[in-house]
């Protein structure tokens, strides 16, 4: 089993930047993949960013490319995520995800955390 906190959401307005973090606890030790997902009311849920178990690989929305990287720090079992140029349709509350796979299918992941809402502001 692994847990999932994510931490970092907030009100931001566009243009701006914000860190998302998840931080992983219990069966770490096993090499996972962590993806980000978002979803918005009304909206199925939508694949944002991932990271390879070992960090070397790592695969973005086109939504997102170019302005959102995804980075994982070992010693702290936690994968940021660093929204920049931030839009307003990237409101949205932001899950993390780990699975086996590097993956952008939601059914490709087992465990999930509670979510982190972010809001943008014209």
């Amino acid at each position: 089993q692994v847990q999932l906190v994510e931490s970092g959401g907030g009100s931001v307005q566009a243009g701006g930047s914000l860190r998302l973090s998840c931080v992983a606890s219990g069966r770490t030790r096993t090499g996972y993949a962590v993806g980000w997902f978002r979803r918005t009311p009304g909206k199925k849920r939508e694949f944002v960013a991932a990271v390879s178990w070992n960090g070397g690989g790592t695969y973005y929305a086109d939504s997102v490319k170019g302005r959102f990287i995804i980075s994982r720090d070992f010693a702290k079992d936690t994968v940021y995520l660093y929204m920049n140029t931030v839009k307003l349709e990237d409101a949205a509350v932001y899950y993390c995800a780990a699975g086996q796979a590097n993956t952008d299918r939601d059914d490709e992941y087992d465990y999930w955390g509670q979510g982190t809402p972010v809001t943008v502001s014209s």
